[in-house]
């Protein structure tokens, strides 16, 4: 279920986001809980409904109703219903600290350190990038499974909320001297500052970024006017 996780959005769509890719993803728990083709199929119908959390986060849901689907299998008073309640409880919370925690903190203290890396030209930069993001990101992907899994539907009512909350506050601590860091080496990178004109280009970028950094995903549009901005900055400087 962890690895199908992965294509959990490849079939994402505005009338059920989500909902087509979490089925896939749960179905090798239906197929073993309902040897029955008819009641897997039911039950597999059932979970194509609209569903939407954040990506990583949704393991933790994945595992929870899993364990749910075991219960009402095993002939627990578990309805339909009260399945979609869950999965609409979780989604919503796993939603807010997701998008807090990977989208707004982790990626870019994972870009700052791919960054601070890569300066003066050296090739693991990128690498440093990958490791720093997918460290958190895959370890939560699969081992989320198995926790909500084991804890089920209150796996966001015990300490473990309370560790990510932590983590988001450590990795903004981190990111604002990561930040100062990278600065401090663009500004004197051998000694001897930078000319006036790079200073506050580089202040205007800097600027620019925190405000857009107020957006978890930049629209298209956004991301051309800011790429162009930066050249139109860079030619200008050259010349």
């Amino acid at each position: 279920m962890a690895v199908r996780l992965a294509l959990l959005q490849a079939t994402w769509n505005y009338e059920r986001q989500q909902g087509i890719g979490w089925a896939y993803a749960i179905d090798p728990a239906l197929r073993r809980l309902y040897p029955d083709e008819a009641t897997r199929r039911e039950r597999l119908a059932e979970h194509t409904a609209y569903f939407n959390t954040q990506p990583t986060l949704a393991s933790l849901a994945l595992g929870a109703v899993a364990g749910l689907e075991e219960q009402r299998a095993a002939g627990a008073p578990v309805d339909a219903a009260a399945v979609a309640r869950v999965k609409s409880a979780l989604g919503s919370s796993l939603a807010a600290l997701g998008d807090r925690l990977f989208w707004l903190t982790l990626r870019p203290v994972a870009a700052c350190v791919g960054v601070l890396f890569a300066l003066h030209g050296r090739w693991y930069g990128a690498l440093a990038m990958w490791a720093c993001y997918n460290w958190v990101h895959l370890g939560l992907r699969f081992a989320g499974v198995g926790m909500g899994y084991r804890q089920g539907a209150q796996v966001l009512a015990n300490p473990l909320r309370a560790r990510l909350e932590g983590l988001v506050r450590g990795l903004g601590s981190l990111g604002a001297a990561l930040v100062g860091m990278i600065v401090a080496v663009v500004l004197v990178p051998g000694g001897e500052p930078r000319p006036m004109v790079f200073q506050a280009a580089l202040g205007a970028g800097l600027v620019l970024g925190l405000l857009g950094a107020q957006r978890a995903r930049p629209s298209p549009t956004e991301w051309a006017l800011g790429v162009g901005a930066l050249c139109i900055a860079a030619a200008w400087m050259r010349g």
